[in-house]
């Protein structure tokens, strides 16, 4: 009875430690969120019809199942026991419904709300009410909580995203646990245990170079937030992974920037939160969001975030080792003109203290296979020439051979 009750105490020890709900996103989340195209101009038709493209499109089967309604979803004023209520205008049937019928397409349903008093949009924030959202979000059925930072004045972050990850854990249903703190307090450092995902960045803006200006501040080009992730990768891994924000492919980038974009959130192995009108997206987008091969490289199950190995010429060389000893390079080309490059193998072993592997084709040779034409291009024992265009990207998994 003794080792029993020794027993008990333990587990129970163990889940008090662990405030996040342990077991989720062992690979980057990969969904779809509201916020990009639609902000606040968000509706019950407009889920359903996502939700249907979502499958239809081939984005489910890709791996795409978390579907997240952002700011805006909610009445603006709590009702009279406190609880937050559903814009009846804009979802007339209420959330559970909403979320039924997601779960019916085989998706996961993700909510949006904020730490501070209000959110971003000036809907009612969680602050002082955060066990009682949880209990809201876990009785509609919601398995994604994306949490922002707006209107938090006087508050401590690391206390803010605690106390709502162990409101969420309380309910005992599994929430992933999105924190939307803009990287401000450096959640990388403390977030592990408390979230699945922290943004690094403020947010992002559907430009490739520079920034947007939003008016009283600045929205961050894609190379913007590229350069602020170097020095995180060993923060992420299975269950906490660095987030530089939602996918701005299909929303006005050209063809090239949609595919470096990708590419490059690939190598990082960022959470895929695709934020583009999936109801009017070209052929192109769709393919460069389905590449299941770009994929395959986000979602290793090894979990290590790719780094920056070397720059000449406006190109950067990023590498991302893989499981069963694989490796993906990708050549990111920042300027806006063709340049051609050269990559010498055996120059030199490439050893990478994160992960512990290392890339030696002096002993070892492998296969380059390009992971947008889908071609074999020789393998490691010649160097590797190509030129890439502007602002694109060239993309390999080495295989050994």
């Amino acid at each position: 009875m003794k080792k029993i009750t020794l027993l008990l105490l333990i587990i129970c020890s163990i889940q008090v430690g662990a405030q996040k709900t342990q077991g989720l996103a062992l690979t980057p989340p990969m969904g779809w969120n509201s916020w990009n195209t639609f902000q606040t101009n968000i509706n019950e038709q407009l889920v359903k019809d996502i939700a249907d493209v979502m499958v239809s499109s081939g984005m489910k089967a890709a791996g795409y199942e978390y579907l997240v309604l952002d700011d805006g979803w909610m009445a603006m004023e709590r009702d009279k026991n406190g609880n937050l209520v559903a814009d009846p205008k804009k979802f007339p049937h209420g959330m559970k419904a909403v979320a039924d019928y997601v779960h019916s397409k085989g998706l996961k349903f993700g909510l949006y709300n904020c730490a501070g008093t209000k959110t971003c949009a000036g809907y009612p924030g969680t602050r002082g009410y955060e066990y009682q959202d949880a209990r809201y979000y876990a009785a509609h059925g919601v398995d994604y909580l994306k949490f922002d930072w707006c209107n938090t004045e006087g508050i401590n972050a690391k206390e803010a995203y605690t106390t709502m990850s162990k409101a969420l854990t309380a309910t005992g249903r599994p929430i992933v646990f999105s924190l939307c703190e803009w990287g401000q307090n450096k959640p990388w450092e403390w977030a592990e245990n408390v979230g699945h995902l922290w943004r690094t960045t403020g947010d992002i803006s559907n430009v490739f170079a520079g920034t947007k200006n939003m008016g009283t501040w600045h929205a961050l080009g894609v190379l913007k937030i590229i350069d602020l992730q170097k020095g995180l990768r060993q923060y992420a891994g299975p269950g906490h992974w660095n987030d530089p924000d939602m996918l701005e492919v299909g929303n006005g980038l050209t063809e090239a920037e949609n595919r470096a974009h990708f590419s490059m959130w690939c190598m990082l192995a960022a959470p895929l939160i695709a934020g583009n009108d999936l109801r009017k997206m070209s052929n192109e987008t769709k393919n460069i969001l389905i590449n299941k091969d770009a994929i395959a490289v986000d979602q290793d199950k090894l979990g290590i975030e790719g780094f920056a190995y070397a720059e000449k010429d406006s190109i950067e060389t990023w590498l991302k080792p893989l499981q069963n000893g694989d490796w993906a390079v990708c050549f990111l080309n920042r300027s806006t003109k063709p340049l051609s490059f050269e990559m010498n193998w055996k120059e030199k072993p490439i050893y990478d203290s994160v992960s512990k592997a290392t890339l030696d084709a002096t002993k070892k040779t492998y296969q380059l296979f390009n992971i947008w034409t889908k071609a074999t291009e020789g393998n490691t024992n010649n160097a590797y020439k190509d030129t890439v265009d502007g602002h694109d990207v060239v993309m390999l998994r080495l295989r050994k051979e």
